[in-house]
């Protein structure tokens, strides 16, 4: 009887000590889960089996703004054709078809003399679902940054960045000229490997998935090299600029994408803009928008800003955002001035080769091809788990499939 009362105390500590860790447990899987879901969705965004699905349901498992679609939404004429069956690179002759499955195609839009001619969803995408833009949304920022020049919110690009933001004196943008920072040219030091685990942009990842104010992270950037000297691709230049606007306008940079371009363009589809706990959004490449949506964008600049006789967008801001200005900003492998082959204007890029031809660009193959005198516009969305696998070539051979359906429907 002794031996089973001693043996009472110890059972009922081991009892409370359960107790308390699986409640705890409970609570903070409570208070945190979105957090969690988020992380956990962060970790494995590019993983094989999981990148197409949560390249196409982001917005849900991260905080979002939701842009509604127009109230007069503009639908574009139909004529539909097929692809060419071939493309020319390097000497090959690859089928068309082949590489758009190899590629992780998951959306191809082809808009020509403002019809759709051919139109395909792949993957799981449809019509209606909105895939991440990933940083083909920097091009939609550059339009909303021309608009509020030419309504006086931002006065020029010549001012300095602490102008609207004096946070960030003290940090690497400090003395840094608003031009700088549109045409990729900071100086500040930023890794954006996505193969890197411990790279600044997936380390920028997992400051979204905890929650983390972006704003915060913006303010931890170090100066590399000297602005305006060197054209380097860095993700985090795209949120310095969104923090500029958001500070000049006074308002939400959904809220003034709403108005000037999604209401007034005719968007068919609502669209979904990622954004942190402080309700500032992800401004280098958080939109979350529809094929057809994304080609409407694309087809308002090779209209040189203007939809159906209105000037949306400046056309000297269109103009100005798509000629590379300085040496360092030009296109050629050979350029000892920049980390790219392709040319850079204000958050849009300028491939080799380029006679008018400009796009907007993304991370695992997601492109806005413009080519404003073939009055042509091709839209791109992919979630290709070997993007990082530079032996294919990936940039190059799109660039060319993109030529050659150009040259087709030319002919």
């Amino acid at each position: 009887m002794q031996h089973q009362t001693e043996k009472m105390p110890k059972m009922v500590t081991i009892k409370t000590v359960f107790l308390f860790v699986l409640v705890s447990v409970i609570v903070f899987a409570s208070l945190y889960s979105s957090n969690l879901i988020r992380l956990y969705t962060a970790v494995t965004l590019y993983d094989e089996d999981k990148i197409t699905e949560n390249f196409l349901t982001l917005y849900q498992n991260f905080n979002a703004n939701q842009i509604p679609a127009s109230t007069q939404p503009f639908l574009f004429p139909e004529k539909l054709a097929q692809l060419p069956q071939t493309f020319p690179f390097d000497d090959q002759s690859i089928n068309v078809q082949t590489f758009i499955e190899q590629s992780g195609t998951t959306g191809l839009l082809v808009i020509k003399d403002g019809n759709i001619v051919y139109e395909d969803y792949l993957r799981g995408n449809a019509q209606d679902r909105q895939h991440i833009s990933w940083s083909m949304g920097k091009s939609f920022l550059s339009a909303l940054f021309g608009i509020a020049i030419e309504e006086g919110y931002v006065k020029s690009i010549e001012q300095e960045v602490t102008e609207y933001v004096p946070e960030l004196k003290g940090t690497g943008y400090d003395g840094v000229r608003i031009k700088d920072v549109l045409q990729m040219s900071s100086g500040v030091g930023f890794n954006e490997d996505y193969g890197d685990f411990y790279s600044d942009i997936n380390r920028f990842s997992r400051a979204i998935a905890f929650g983390t104010s972006l704003d915060e992270f913006v303010a931890s950037m170090k100066r590399a090299r000297p602005p305006g000297t060197y054209h380097h691709y860095v993700s985090i230049d795209t949120q310095v600029l969104g923090m500029v606007l958001t500070r000049a306008l006074d308002v939400s940079l959904t809220d003034y994408l709403q108005e000037k371009i999604w209401q007034p363009l005719g968007m068919e589809y609502p669209a979904y803009w990622l954004k942190d706990d402080y309700n500032m959004e992800l401004a280098l490449g958080g939109l979350n928008v529809t094929l057809r949506d994304y080609g409407k964008f694309g087809w308002l600049y090779a209209n040189y800003g203007n939809y159906q006789g209105t000037q949306l967008v400046p056309i000297q801001w269109v103009l100005d955002s798509v000629t590379p200005d300085a040496p360092h900003l030009l296109p050629g492998a050979d350029n000892p001035f920049s980390s790219s082959d392709s040319g850079y204007g204000y958050q849009w890029w300028i491939p080799q080769g380029a006679a008018d031809e400009f796009a907007a660009q993304g991370i695992y193959h997601q492109y806005i091809y413009i080519d404003p005198d073939q009055k042509l516009v091709i839209v791109k969305t992919s979630a290709n788990h070997l993007y990082n696998d530079k032996s294919y070539q990936w940039g190059a051979k799109h660039y060319a499939l993109f030529r050659a359906i150009e040259q087709h429907f030319r002919d």
